[in-house]
């Protein structure tokens, strides 16, 4: 109920905006210059897409205490962003943009864990880890643009880049690869004022390199883990990146 609350707030935000920009013609060179800078404040919905590693999670060691962990699914977590723009004019309707930007926010991974007590029966337990990750992100994107219509100009945007994750926590459970490479399209729509364009935009992104760090690469860096963090670890084959953004462009 709150997501939806924050979703309608913003989307009456926009349109009021939105109103405001069609009362005059505003800015009406602004899309001819060659270069032009600006920035960017994001909300991000974020969380994986997991592959359970099945041959993995069948084994047991004593000091766990007969646990058996399934990785189910990866709960949807919430981050932040904010960035720098510089855009190139390639043509009336494409441009190229630069956006880098770092990002803070948190995933989240749920396990099922199921305890066979000295009677024989099972009982499910459920665990969550959550993985905090601060990446720089790198990317390109290629904006087509419609015409433009009083002060409104909607456009696509489709592109994609590398990350840098800045932050690796010594004691987490979950340990990253340092780098990532993603592709990402989104829409938006230009609202063009006086001194300024704002440009709310909603874009995908996926990442498609394994993000996670296997158990023997964890050892030999130095990590040290838990009997049970090794249950963590081993019941993932693969993790990729997903993340939902909406972007406030000032440009």
């Amino acid at each position: 109920m709150k997501h939806h609350s924050l979703i309608y707030c913003l989307l009456s935000i926009i349109l009021t905006l939105g109103s405001i920009a069609t009362n005059a013609q505003n800015n009406p060179y602004v899309d001819d210059r060659l270069l032009h800078f600006g920035f960017f404040l994001e909300l991000d919905v974020l969380s994986y897409l997991v592959e359970e590693n099945d041959s993995l999670t069948q084994l047991q060691l004593p000091e766990a205490n007969g646990n058996v962990y399934h990785l189910r699914s990866s709960v949807v977590g919430a981050g932040f962003a904010a960035g720098f723009i510089a855009d190139l004019r390639l043509s009336r309707h494409l441009n190229l943009r630069f956006t880098p930007a770092l990002h803070f926010g948190e995933r989240t991974l749920q396990y099922k864990s199921y305890t066979t007590p000295v009677a024989g029966s099972t009982e499910a337990l459920r665990d969550k880890i959550g993985v905090l990750t601060i990446p720089i992100s790198i990317p390109l994107y290629l904006k087509w643009s419609a015409e433009r219509e009083a002060n409104y100009r909607p456009y696509v945007i489709v592109g994609g880049g590398v990350q840098f994750e800045c932050f690796r926590k010594k004691d987490a459970v979950i340990l990253h690869q340092p780098f990532d490479a993603f592709v990402s399209a989104g829409f938006g729509c230009d609202f063009y004022f006086r001194w300024f364009k704002f440009c709310p935009e909603i874009k995908y992104k996926i990442g498609f390199i394994d993000a996670h760090v296997p158990t023997s690469r964890t050892e030999a860096e130095g990590w040290q883990l838990t009997a049970q963090d090794y249950f963590y670890t081993n019941a993932i084959r693969r993790l990729t990146h997903q993340e939902l953004s909406i972007a406030f462009n000032f440009e």
